[in-house]
């Protein structure tokens, strides 16, 4: 229904994307996305070991015959994970493309190239979305400060930052930040994207592998509830707002430091969020797009929806203001 330079490029029937999510991108979700005609990535790093990816990447292949991809977040660490043995199992497993976020893709993209694996690249500014496209990635994801997880320290959003990065960029671009419906679908399309990454939505879909409270806890959010944290650290995360990231926030205003909060917001009570349903037991990832969800449909039923709900407003609404 919806022809775009990204549909064409990667091969999927909607210009629509899950985005790799720690902790969240398994294999149902990741499978449900896929079978509903969308480009899905699971995240490598929410596997333990490069062998635990392989797995899982067999485990997705048995429940959808469509293409998917891997997410691969590469990220400053003392103690970082072995991404070369990530990436070979990705190259091994036939994986045919890639989402790569946070620090420059370059050593990797030389690899996955020589694979033939097309890169898209994750980024929350247009000057590194123009690196990017000038390194030789195969499409651009671009984040607006409205989104889940760590939209950068420019504060752009989307409706500025999606046609400003349009105007630059040549290659593929997918949007991503405050998008649930297909309203949203439409305007990104309108700015200049040629299709939508979504992650907060998605989240709160039958087939997303986090407990059922969590999911109640996003629709009865409106548009308010998230949190930006680590703003004194040079980290921005947007996050739900619940206890632990109201906490965090006050130790941050009294001058904290990270040290003061890293028992709050350890990755393993994040997941315990997920795995429990206790929304107050740690920090956990969901942008300003609550606020457009209310309720929890399989994929199927969302992407159907999504894509039925633009071609609405499409042949609708904006044809009726044209008129």
């Amino acid at each position: 229904m919806f022809d775009t330079p990204f549909t064409r490029a990667f091969g999927v029937e909607h210009p629509i994307v899950l985005g790799g999510m720690q902790a969240v991108g398994r294999a149902e979700l990741v499978a449900a996305a896929a079978n509903a005609g969308c480009l899905a990535f699971l995240s490598a790093l929410t596997q333990p070991t490069p062998d635990d990816l392989r797995r899982e990447i067999e485990r997705t292949r048995t429940l959808t015959d469509r293409p998917f991809g891997v997410n691969l977040t590469i990220l400053p660490s003392i103690d970082p994970p072995p991404y070369e043995r990530y990436r070979q199992a990705i190259v091994d497993e036939g994986i045919t493309v890639v989402e790569t976020a946070g620090f420059n893709p370059q050593e990797h993209l030389v690899h996955f190239r020589e694979h033939g694996v097309k890169v898209v690249h994750k980024c929350t500014s247009v000057r590194h979305a123009v690196k990017g496209q000038r390194i030789g990635v195969d499409a651009i994801s671009i984040d607006g400060f409205e989104c889940a997880g760590h939209p950068g320290e420019d504060d752009v959003p989307g409706l500025v930052l999606i046609p400003a990065a349009a105007d630059r960029i040549t290659i593929p671009m997918i949007a991503s930040g405050g998008i649930a419906d297909g309203r949203g679908l439409v305007a990104a399309l309108a700015l200049g994207a040629d299709g939508v990454n979504m992650g907060t939505r998605f989240m709160c879909t039958a087939e997303s592998p986090i407990h059922h409270d969590v999911k109640q806890r996003m629709v009865a959010h409106d548009e308010r509830d998230s949190d930006v944290i680590f703003r004194p650290f040079r980290n921005t995360a947007r996050v739900a707002r619940n206890a632990i990231s109201q906490r965090v926030l006050e130790i941050e205003r009294t001058g904290g430091t990270f040290d003061d909060v890293r028992h709050l917001v350890s990755g393993a009570r994040g997941r315990e969020v997920y795995a429990t349903g206790d929304t107050d037991r740690g920090i956990w990832w969901a942008g300003a797009s609550q606020g457009l969800i209310h309720d929890v449909p399989t994929v199927a039923e969302l992407v159907q929806r999504i894509v039925g709900e633009a071609a609405a407003t499409v042949q609708g609404r904006l044809r009726d203001v044209l008129a």
